[in-house]
């Protein structure tokens, strides 16, 4: 496999591969694709699951971050391209990948096969856990788990009971499907102990960790009486003891995404959450979330969902 990936070129993609650029994309290799109504994007969020047909590439690699969370059952050789290191796939494995880290699968055999599901945060999101605290959040420094035969079969049933599910009509279907979810990460946390993960490699890495696990800290939001207290980068940077600057710079060169990029989407998930699980009204979630007035509540909600509160909770 080392002369197949010897002379590839990697270019960086900055712009992150949205959900409906997924399905333009797929289509291409696929004709016959239907591509699904995306309308409850920014609601529930989205979910689907296929079969791995022959995904070989030809010329420059490319890489970049996606909008949505993907796990693939893998059946075939080849290489996932991850920052700062190749991780070679010679047998069957799990390959787990996020919308906070850049790859690019590339194959190194004819013959691919095996499943993927992708989904979005706002999919798998309870309203008292949020993704990074959840099992497959546990596994984020494990992109690729090498499998057994034996345990390659116990992930493929559980993608096949998927993809029944996916073409039944049972109203409570993607109820179920977010249960598979957790299954998979069930299993891989049982091969891949979590006691072992690799820890952030530098101070770019640690700055960011630190900054991403304090903005989860404040939430979820349980109480009407709690108000978000950092809202801004300048707040995390002085609750960090940095330079804002140099806060934006690491957390910029880890994510690929803006301080205040996080923020914003870390801040309209929980508005999504309190608007549909609570019965509060619009200026307490708005106050709670840190805005005085219930119309820059409006507009930023606007801006992150398309869609006014009022208009969303009536949906």
């Amino acid at each position: 496999m080392e002369k197949t990936f010897k002379n590839l070129e990697i270019y960086k993609v900055k712009k992150a591969e949205s959900v409906q650029e997924f399905y333009e994309n797929l289509s291409l290799n696929r004709p016959g694709l239907t591509i699904p109504s995306l309308d409850t994007l920014y609601d529930v969020g989205h979910f689907n699951v296929f079969t791995r047909g022959n995904c070989g590439s030809t010329g420059p690699v490319s890489y970049n971050r996606k909008d949505y969370y993907k796990i693939s059952l893998v059946i075939g050789e080849g290489i996932l391209f991850y920052p700062d290191q190749q991780i070679v796939v010679d047998g069957p494995a799990l390959l787990l990948t996020n919308p906070d880290v850049p790859y690019h699968w590339q194959a190194g055999s004819e013959a691919q096969s095996g499943y993927f599901c992708l989904f979005t945060e706002n999919f798998i999101r309870n309203r008292n856990e949020t993704l990074r605290e959840t099992l497959f959040s546990r596994i984020k420094d494990h992109p690729v788990i090498h499998l057994s035969d034996a345990q390659a079969t116990v992930f493929s049933e559980i993608f096949k009971k998927m993809m029944a599910e996916m073409d039944g009509e049972y109203i409570h279907k993607f109820d179920l499907l977010r249960n598979y979810i957790h299954l998979l990460t069930h299993e891989a946390v049982k091969i891949c102990p979590v006691n072992e993960a690799s820890k952030p490699t530098n101070a770019s890495a640690r700055l960011a960790s630190q900054f991403i696990d304090l903005l989860e800290r404040q939430f979820p939001i349980d109480s009407t009486d709690r108000v978000v207290e950092l809202k801004t980068a300048h707040d995390f940077a002085a609750k960090l003891s940095v330079h804002v600057n140099h806060l934006n710079h690491a957390v910029k060169e880890v994510t690929g995404k803006t301080t205040s990029d996080h923020i914003s989407r870390r801040i309209a998930n929980e508005a999504i959450a309190l608007l549909r699980y609570t019965e509060w009204n619009i200026s307490e979630i708005g106050y709670c979330l840190g805005f005085e007035y219930p119309a820059n509540f409006n507009i930023f909600f606007k801006k992150q969902t398309q869609s006014t509160p009022k208009a969303f909770r009536k949906v």
